[in-house]
């Protein structure tokens, strides 16, 4: 698993959204039962798990299988 700063930040709205954003690029709205749900997880993780799962939670990770992939012909 990939550790340290991967560029998320988060910043809770007035209106209750959560915005994160991936190097200063907005990612990913939050709201509702989601934002809740997100903001209480944050809580509760680490500064490098906080990064790790808005990785996840903005589709903005690696899967392990680009070098891979990029040799299938399909992607030639």
């Amino acid at each position: 698993m990939t550790t340290g700063d991967l560029g998320f930040t988060f910043k809770r709205a007035k209106d209750g959204d959560v915005k994160i954003t991936h190097r200063g690029r907005s990612a990913a709205t939050l709201r509702g039962e989601k934002a809740l749900w997100f903001l209480d997880d944050m809580e509760k993780l680490d500064s490098n798990a906080q990064q790790q799962e808005m990785a996840r939670i903005t589709g903005n990770y690696r899967r392990g299988n680009e070098r891979s992939a990029k040799n299938h012909p399909r992607n030639r």
